[in-house]
């Protein structure tokens, strides 16, 4: 488990996930830590380094 800095999709604050780089796609949803809406967050990973990061708000 390695942890990332991204920007909120809908607060635009600086926040941070631990995400897993055993896993080559995964796809998942977390609660901003500041704004507490829900994240779609959609890390690839290739020889356990991230390649692509996918934050993305969920429509309400």
């Amino acid at each position: 488990m390695e942890e990332y800095f991204f920007q909120c999709p809908y607060c635009w604050e600086e926040i941070s996930m631990l995400l897993d780089s055993s896993v080559n796609s995964q796809t998942y949803i977390e609660d901003c830590e500041v704004c507490c809406n829900p994240i779609e967050i959609n890390p690839i990973f290739k020889n356990n380094e991230l390649i692509d990061l996918g934050i993305n708000n969920i429509e309400q």
